[in-house]
């Protein structure tokens, strides 16, 4: 099953947090924050959004940090993307 965003959304999929502190401490997941940097999966065609031309910045394989609470998380085949708007994205990380 594929996804494919409409509009001005982006599909992305989280990076896996370090589970270890940098003295060697292991975290449990439980107590780690959710990750803020993912990979761009699938990315909506843009458009005309709220009545503003929007045209997409990002693509499909960049990495990229977006805002703490933003966006809805969802699970495909037992793996899980977050969906949301480009505009929640706050930088692309090279």
């Amino acid at each position: 099953m594929t996804v494919k965003p409409l509009f001005d959304k982006v599909v992305v999929k989280l990076t896996e947090k370090e589970e270890t502190t940098k003295s060697g401490f292991i975290l449990p997941s439980a107590s780690q924050e959710k990750s803020q940097t993912a990979v761009v999966v699938a990315v909506g065609p843009g458009g005309l959004v709220d009545g503003n031309q929007v045209e997409m910045q990002v693509k499909v394989g960049d990495k990229v940090l977006f805002a703490k609470y933003s966006g809805s998380e969802f699970k495909i085949n037992g793996e899980e993307f977050t969906i949301l708007r480009q505009s929640d994205i706050l930088a692309i990380v090279e």
